[in-house]
């Protein structure tokens, strides 16, 4: 057997690289090549389609092939989609072109994640799953901190050394994506373990499947509280959903317009680095207070820190402020509320989960969870353009209210989410 620390950290790498393209990079790469915000809220909100309707053909994947095959054919997809991207761009159709393949790689994500999932519980002992969990985590992490960070601050370098051509440098950029990516592929090819569990079943056809879905389904609408459940699945994060993709073109759209004129070099540091860091400081801590004392004591805790900092853009877009440090302070206290009161998210959608087809139920959460991001997205930048910035900010700061709301209906076991608790479910699991 392969030693984990030889494909893990690099799988899970793979596996956060080509989400945080479509759903960052691509935000700065339209608005630099000069698409409005309306479109390109509109257009990259679409993009999470295949993250939404993920459950649906996920089951299939055990039927054809190997989840091994799976990972690195889809890594070697993955890597044309880059390629595809790098060549569209200079073109007179870099619309369509580059939207087409980032549709592909938004669809080959997807399917990737599914599969290397999989794949670490069936290449890992229990004990190396337990292990390197954080390790996963972590490079997952690392992925978008080099995707909307390091890379938006080389294709900012790029625009100065070939003078400020922005088309030529993106590709480039891109291309050298591609080489990291089919490096990838060709890493994997060689270094991922073969377990023997990692087969493609048999004895089981379409129809079975289609019979474990409907059930699946069924059992799942049948849950104690489904509707405020769903409700609360769609709208917790709605200022989120509304803030996520015009937050990013608000540090980097021009000041004439309203915006804080980033550099791409500035906002890779600032949201690509700063930002990030204080996402992931932010869910550390939440997820050490929530298993110390349990889900329902630092609910609302949690509520106030994902809703409450968002007004630091309120402040922003009035203050519009020019020094680097204020700006970072201010996305690193509104990612690290984020980070915080996301943990309440994660955990009521493992709570809701529990009981018979537990793995499946989750699955259809987190497609509520990329839904209820979808959703506010594809009109947030009308919503921008029609009122300004500033205008904007406040609303969402309005649409705080339906989170308070919402989460004021849930019912919650005490003692869910408490370390003792989280213990006996694990050995009630094995």
């Amino acid at each position: 057997m392969k030693n984990p620390w030889t494909w893990v950290p690099s799988l899970y790498f793979a596996e956060g690289l080509p989400y945080v393209a479509v759903m960052t990079i691509a935000l700065i790469l339209y608005k630099q090549l000069g698409l409005s915000n309306t479109d390109i809220t509109f257009y990259t909100s679409w993009l999470y389609l295949p993250w939404v309707i993920k459950p649906l053909w996920s089951p299939f994947i055990d039927l054809f092939k190997t989840k091994r095959w799976w990972i690195v054919t889809m890594q070697l997809l993955i890597g044309a989609a880059f390629g595809g991207v790098a060549f569209t761009i200079p073109t007179s159709f870099w619309l369509q072109g580059t939207l087409c393949f980032f549709w592909l790689m938004a669809f080959s994500s997807a399917t990737h994640d599914i599969s290397a999932d999989g794949f670490y519980m069936l290449g890992l002992s229990q004990h190396e799953q337990t292990f390197f969990v954080g390790i996963r985590s972590m490079f997952y992490r690392f992925a978008t901190i080099f995707g909307q960070g390091i890379l938006v601050m080389v294709a900012g370098n790029l625009q100065v050394i070939f003078r400020n051509s922005i088309a030529y440098s993106w590709s480039l950029l891109f291309y050298g994506i591609t080489g990291l990516f089919i490096a990838l592929w060709l890493w994997h090819s060689y270094v991922l373990p073969r377990p023997k569990e990692d087969v493609a079943r048999t004895g089981i056809t379409t129809k079975t499947i289609m019979h474990d879905f409907v059930a699946t389904l069924k059992t799942f609408f049948q849950k104690e509280q489904v509707v405020i459940g769903i409700l609360f699945m769609l709208l917790y994060r709605m200022p989120e959903g509304l803030l996520s993709k015009v937050s990013s073109l608000f540090l980097i759209d021009e000041l004439h317009n309203g915006g804080l004129g980033l550099s791409p070099q500035e906002y890779g540091f600032v949201q690509g680095t700063v930002g990030v860091i204080g996402l992931t400081l932010g869910g550390i801590l939440g997820g050490i207070a929530a298993s110390r004392d349990g889900l329902k004591k630092w609910l609302w805790p949690m509520v106030c820190a994902i809703t409450l900092p968002d007004v630091v853009y309120v402040y922003m877009a009035y203050a519009m402020p020019s020094d680097l440090l204020t700006i970072n302070v201010c996305v690193f206290i509104e990612q690290f509320g984020y980070g915080f009161g996301f943990t309440a998210y994660m955990l009521y959608l493992i709570y809701y989960s529990r009981g018979e087809y537990k793995t499946s139920h989750y699955a259809l959460c987190t497609a509520f969870m990329a839904l209820s991001m979808m959703i506010p997205g594809l009109f947030a930048g009308a919503l921008q353009e029609f009122v300004g910035y500033r205008m904007f900010f406040i609303i969402v700061m309005i649409f705080c209210s339906v989170t308070f709301i919402v989460t004021s209906l849930l019912k919650i076991d005490p003692e869910f989410g408490k370390k003792k608790v989280v213990a006996e479910e694990t050995e009630e699991e094995i």
